[in-house]
């Protein structure tokens, strides 16, 4: 509300320090005046609104175990895809105050909580110890001497660290971008699969039935070629619906194939139990590698497909690209970043950020006893081993992909495609009426 101008009088500023205590306030209550410097928020209902994705996960709600708010218990709630709504709120004049008032909820800061308690112990020490051998300053401002002087104050010189600080940036940038290729690796094979199961049930769909050139009846290798037959309605569907679920069989073998037995084994047994026959279910349940025979079953479900050979061979054009998305994925999860990389990254960091409070003790000399080395020595810390936490949880993609989501989506899709198939051609005037509308063109 804005000020009464019979209390201006009440705030008049007699110090700099009282002008811009003054303009604060001023700032502070009149909302209207300080909105004129942002953006109207002309989308406050769309971003206060639920996620419309059923892909996202996260985050952890207040009910969550404690375990479940950091490190790996985390892991499923970072399993995010966005749609337009959560882009608007991504890109909001607001998402500075968001994410620095949410820092104390955040899964990676709790998860370095040893980490930067032992760097900020060592500086509280130091700061303590250092007081005690070379004198301190009490709460009144008076001097005092050292309380033990026959020790020597604990300090470092800051070059070295200066000089070390282009080497551990370095590495720092080459873990995370080593990490975050591999994260995006995956999501591309994923990608793929999505992509081409489309593929693949659109082309059984769209050419069902066609097992030869119904146009003009030429030979192929002395072979008579067969005119188009009315369709069975039954029979596709159920030929179709075997392709669509053996598309779903696959990239649901291949989510449990990377993923933990203790997060997905039973929650997949149950799903395969619910949507396949049971001796389908048994077989792919009982493979010793589920995802192969799960791709061994849609090749036997396009085989089956009343179409000509040589549209067989496109469609299973798309299973040897899940072959290569499976063989990738699994590269990935049984091939980590060098250990020796990795572990040098993490010996030089944590070694680097344990000495450094005995280098910046003299830089804060003008602070009362350098106790403001403490808090500067945690946010460093967080930072830095922030960042070596980035890369480490991205390093292994697969569980902080929403890839239960992408498996619904792809069992949805496809059924949906397949339930297009041969609408308006079962009828044999249909079908010459088309071959009578394309033979022109040919």
């Amino acid at each position: 509300r804005p000020i009464p101008s019979h209390m201006h009088h009440k705030f008049t500023p007699t110090t700099p320090k009282m002008k811009l205590l003054s303009a604060l306030l001023l700032l502070a209550s009149s909302p209207a005046q300080t909105l004129a410097f942002a953006p109207a928020n002309n989308h406050a209902a769309v971003t206060s609104a639920p996620s419309s994705t059923s892909l996202q996960m996260g985050p952890p709600t207040p009910e969550s175990l404690l375990a479940e708010t950091y490190g790996e218990g985390s892991r499923k709630y970072r399993r995010t895809v966005y749609t337009h709504n959560e882009w608007v709120k991504h890109r909001s004049s607001d998402r500075f105050i968001r994410n620095i008032s949410s820092m104390i909820n955040s899964g990676v800061y709790k998860s370095l909580g040893r980490e930067v308690f032992a760097t900020t112990a060592i500086a509280t020490f130091l700061v303590v110890f250092n007081a005690l051998t070379g004198g301190y300053t009490d709460l009144s401002g008076a001097q005092h001497e050292a309380v033990i002087a026959a020790l020597p104050q604990l300090t470092l010189p800051l070059t070295p660290f200066t000089l070390l600080s282009p080497s551990l940036g370095l590495l720092l940038v080459f873990r995370t971008n080593s990490s975050y290729g591999r994260w995006d690796e995956a999501r591309k094979f994923w990608g793929l699969n999505i992509n081409h199961t489309r593929d693949l049930n659109r082309m059984a769909t769209a050419w069902y039935g066609h097992e030869s050139d119904p146009w003009d009846g030429t030979e192929f290798m002395g072979a008579p070629s067969s005119k188009a037959e009315p369709i069975d309605p039954a029979e596709r569907q159920y030929l179709l619906g075997q392709v669509s679920l053996m598309t779903w069989a696959f990239v649901r073998s291949m989510k449990r194939h990377l993923s933990p037995p203790a997060e997905d084994e039973e929650s997949y047994v149950a799903e395969l139990n619910a949507r396949l026959a049971p001796e389908q279910a048994e077989a792919i349940i009982a493979a010793a590698h589920r995802p192969n025979r799960a791709l061994y079953d849609l090749s036997v479900a396009i085989d089956r497909l009343p179409m000509h050979f040589m549209r067989k061979n496109e469609i299973n054009k798309n299973l040897s690209i899940f072959e290569d998305t499976l063989g990738g994925s699994e590269r990935l999860l049984s091939s980590p970043i060098p250990l020796f990389y990795s572990r040098h990254t993490a010996r030089f960091l944590s070694t680097w950020l344990l000495l450094l409070p005995f280098a910046l003790y003299g830089q804060f000399g003008d602070s009362w006893n350098h106790v403001m080395m403490v808090p500067a020595t945690a946010f460093i810390s967080v930072s830095l081993f922030g960042i070596e936490e980035l890369a480490t949880q991205l390093e292994e993609p697969f569980t902080i992909l929403p890839m239960q989501g992408f498996c619904d989506k792809i069992g949805g899709w496809c059924d949906e495609i397949v339930s297009w198939a041969g609408q308006g051609q079962e009828a044999e005037e249909a079908i010459q009426s088309n071959i009578a509308d394309m033979a022109p063109s040919r």
